[in-house]
């Protein structure tokens, strides 16, 4: 597996990582904590050295896998989880609102940091935004954790540009990890070149498309009512229907390559900015090896040109998030 630093930081991960959420959260019920385990352990095998979580996801249970399945080659592996909410038991995402306090801050880092088994946090991002605290309070909070030694690098997700730079000119910002793929290319606008003027590596969430990018879902697929996909604008039946047009252009030039729609759309990531590494989740070993094909699938710059303006043509259907949803990132 290829490696990647992410911007100035000295942060060095495997080019591709690996998203842990569905493992616990969100994609339907919680799946079988030994499988998991063993994929996780999986993918080490594989060359994966970069693994994401939260305390949200679960909540708490995803660090607790983390933990278990990581604690074995802890020194191997850059743990990156987040902070930011309040955890109640309603589970749905941000139900209980954000909460990025200072003191709210310092007291979950011990829980993640007990949860993951380790005396340190390599990557720690505030979740999402909160209008209610200066930025700079958070970015303090963090550098004060650094200090201490229980952080190792500050990240952010789905903040805007005005947000990062201010964060970053308290605390230097390792790695932003926002929404980013062929079907959601907002972040090329002034995120990408803000990241790269400020030596900011970009950790992209959601590179398939929440799995529709892979061609394993139509307009005919049935979503569980525990998938938080069901709630989304652009996975309605008519949306899919509609979006289709992203996948069939995959389709056509993975055919051409011998590769898969999944692995063209994470070479284009890839080939993007050398300080990209998209996290991609799976719970499925076969799925895990044919993402990690894509590090090694060369795209010509004819390839790129070509895909980047056939998906230029395309017009997506459907807002990424409900307007409720929407309004918690920072964008």
């Amino acid at each position: 597996m290829q490696k990647r630093v992410l911007g100035k930081s000295g942060l060095e991960v495997s080019a591709l990582g690996l998203g842990c959420m569905g493992m616990s959260f969100s994609y339907g019920a919680p799946k079988d904590r030994d499988e998991m385990i063993a994929l996780l352990r999986a993918a080490v095998d594989r060359g994966v050295t970069f693994f994401d979580t939260a305390e949200v996801y679960g909540p708490y249970t995803n660090e607790d896998l983390l933990g278990e399945a990581l604690e074995p080659v802890r020194e191997q592996v850059v743990i990156a989880t987040k902070f930011g909410f309040n955890l109640t038991g309603d589970t749905r995402p941000g139900a209980a609102g954000v909460n990025s306090r200072p003191e709210h801050i310092k007291a979950v880092v011990e829980g993640s940091l007990r949860r993951l088994r380790t005396d340190v946090i390599d990557l720690y991002y505030q979740h999402r935004v909160d209008p209610n605290v200066p930025i700079e309070d958070v970015a303090g909070a963090v550098k004060e954790l650094i200090a201490a030694g229980k952080v190792r690098h500050f990240g952010l997700s789905e903040a805007g540009a005005a947000t990062i730079r201010r964060a970053h000119a308290v605390q230097p910002v390792a790695a932003l990890q926002n929404e980013y793929s062929l079907w959601w290319r907002r972040p090329e606008r002034e995120i990408v070149p803000l990241l790269e003027e400020l030596g900011i590596g970009f950790v992209p969430y959601s590179p398939l498309g929440k799995g529709f990018l892979t061609g394993a879902m139509d307009e005919t697929t049935e979503l569980a009512a525990n998938d938080f996909r069901s709630t989304l604008p652009r996975f309605t039946a008519e949306a899919r229907r509609a979006n289709k047009a992203v996948v069939d252009l995959l389709a056509a030039i993975a055919g051409r390559l011998g590769a898969t729609p999944a692995q063209v759309a994470l070479a284009w990531l890839l080939s993007q900015r050398p300080w990209i590494a998209p996290i991609p989740g799976t719970t499925k070993l076969h799925r895990l090896e044919e993402n990690l094909g894509a590090a090694s699938l060369v795209l010509s710059a004819e390839d790129l040109r070509g895909l980047t303006e056939a998906a230029d043509a395309i017009t997506i259907v459907g807002d990424r998030y409900p307007e409720h949803i929407e309004k918690m990132t920072g964008l």
